[in-house]
């Protein structure tokens, strides 16, 4: 027997993938974890060390400081914007906010104060609370909607995490239970506004029955897209309660993930808060000059010429902090979920996981976030700047090429920055470095580099759109009968609504984060030929090939590795 077979760390170059149907004649059965053959040893390559591919795995030891140059970048616009918003808190003016106090003395050429012209104490108050205004006589509406969206948001947590466990329990039964409701709910809408809209007749005077007619037809059409969509993907809606299923499962070995995720929002919100005030600040920098006009000088505001800057520095920082944040929350989740996929465990995760996956995002990583979120901030800025020149018709060849070259552009950076922060987060690697590893690794195995499985996103929104408008019909119902809202409720109705799509959007944000994540810990085993998790390859098997690779190797068909 040949001593590959003995030492699994020794890869012999004679070795290569079996064919489908050898694979399931003989099933390769071995001890845990099983080191199996390359699974796409490229002929043309046969001049790379092999032996660098088989090395990836989580990174458990310590790793360095990567992308330093991102983070003393940002490190500098973060003390910048605070230390310029201290010397603006300092010597911001007092006097902005009594303009109408000052007059012009024409003995000294300047705006004097008048200190005896006083502002009453309670005029700001007066100026937002007017007891006979209708704000005032609409408190039950007020307090209605703000009791609603505190109970949204209280509950809306506990709600997320009993979708969890449905999902994981249930998924198949939840993925085809929903389904109908896709067309059910909508249809019931559209039919609703229209009928209600025709027996108010306030509503039918604003509304021409031509144009209810012209929204009724068009939202059907709508519902009809959106049930061809899913008759052309229906034989695909096996693998998406498949994949469902494996995303679920492993979010819900890693619960602690629900109250860490949350928690890194409320402190970006957190680290807003003196930004915003040292904008405030900000504004109160200047003095009061006379201006004259048509023969008459009055005072009025200067602003100081660097407050302008300081707004552009602010607001790209918060710019890029909230880019970084997102990108961090992403390589907690890879972090987290690679350390439980390449565990031996399988029933819980390993200790200190997100702890381990907390530090190394904030700190050897910290440089690789920073150069993500800016790589993201940029491209949405280009992305907005181009949807803008869209919008407004541009013509000409300039305006055309430009256009190209930005998508062109943005399609690049998609492709690139697909999975890079997760294989970052599980190898420590540099931004650049895992970038090109990421896409090395996933065409050595003949998957895609930009797509996992779209349909189970779509799948997913669906859900949460389906879940959100029941509880919106309840809150409205309860609205209705019991504080008699009347057609108030409607609207509170709305906004509870939108504030639950928000919340269960973002869980469906992480789960396609961790299925993405567990996407590229089932290449990283398909290169290495070990098996962790059987349960994920008997699923990711499936999913498509890449057809840009398929040619570079003689397989057209990928089959599980056993164990």
């Amino acid at each position: 027997m040949d001593n590959t077979a003995d030492d699994p760390n020794k890869l012999a170059s004679t070795l290569h993938e079996p064919t489908a149907a050898t694979a399931a004649a003989q099933p390769l059965l071995r001890p845990y974890p099983t080191v199996l053959d390359p699974p796409l040893a490229s002929t043309s390559g046969a001049d790379e060390d092999q032996s660098q591919f088989l090395q990836i795995s989580y990174n458990h030891g310590p790793r360095s400081i990567k992308d330093l140059p991102f983070l003393l970048l940002f490190s500098l616009l973060v003390l910048s914007t605070f230390g310029l918003g201290i010397f603006a808190s300092v010597h911001k003016n007092p006097h902005r906010s009594q303009i109408s106090s000052f007059i012009y003395n024409t003995t000294s050429s300047s705006c004097t104060f008048l200190t005896d012209v006083q502002i009453p104490a309670d005029s700001f108050l007066n100026n937002f609370i007017d007891l006979d205004s209708p704000q005032s006589r609409n408190s039950g509406l007020l307090k209605s909607m703000i009791w609603t969206l505190v109970i949204t948001l209280i509950t809306s947590g506990p709600f997320a995490l009993c979708v969890l466990l449905l999902l994981k329990h249930y998924t198949k039964q939840i993925v085809y239970a929903s389904l109908p409701f896709f067309v059910i709910i909508p249809i019931s809408i559209n039919v609703y506004w229209f009928v209600a809209c025709t027996v108010s007749s306030r509503c039918s005077a604003a509304f021409p029955l031509a144009y209810r007619i012209v929204v009724l037809i068009f939202v059907f059409l709508l519902i009809g897209l959106v049930v061809w969509i899913f008759i052309m993907n229906w034989h695909r809606i096996e693998l998406t309660v498949r994949i469902v299923g494996v995303a679920s499962n492993a979010l819900s070995k890693n619960l602690g993930l629900v109250g860490v995720l949350p928690a890194l929002i409320v402190g970006l919100f957190v680290y807003y808060v003196p930004i915003v005030a040292f904008l405030i600040f900000s504004n109160r920098n200047g003095k009061i000059v006379p201006r004259e006009e048509n023969g008459e000088f009055f005072c009025v505001w200067k602003q100081d010429s660097w407050v302008p800057a300081y707004y552009t520095l602010a607001i790209l920082t918060m710019l890029w902090s909230g880019a970084a944040m997102v990108e961090a929350q992403v390589y907690v989740i890879s972090g987290t979920i690679a350390q439980w996929y390449f565990s031996k465990d399988d029933d819980s995760a390993p200790k200190h996981g997100i702890r381990s996956s907390l530090r190394n995002a904030f700190g050897p990583s910290s440089g690789t976030i920073c150069f993500s979120g800016l790589l993201i901030f940029i491209v949405r800025v280009i992305r907005s700047v181009v949807d803008n020149a869209r919008q407004e018709d541009a013509s000409g060849i300039v305006n055309l090429v430009m256009r190209c070259c930005a998508n062109v552009l943005l399609t690049t950076v998609d492709f690139l920055n697909k999975f890079t922060i997760n294989f970052a987060a599980i190898t420590g690697e540099a931004y650049c470095s895992a970038a090109r590893m990421t896409y090395e690794l996933l065409k050595r195995n003949l998957l895609s580099a930009v797509f996992v499985e779209t349909v189970s996103t779509r799948i997913l929104a669906g859900i949460v759109l389906v879940l959100s408008a029941i509880y919106a019909v309840l809150v409205c119902v309860v609205l209705k009968a019991v504080v008699h809202l009347g057609d108030d409720a409607y609207f509170v109705a709305v906004t509870a609504w939108v504030l639950l799509i928000v919340i269960l959007g973002y869980f469906v944000q992480v789960l396609d984060n961790v299925i993405e994540t567990v996407y590229v810990c089932y290449a990283i085993d398909r290169d290495r030929g070990e098996v962790y998790k059987q349960d994920v390859h008997e699923v990711y098997v499936h999913l498509p090939i890449s057809r840009s690779h398929n040619y570079r190797s003689g397989f057209s068909a990928r089959t599980p590795l056993l164990v």
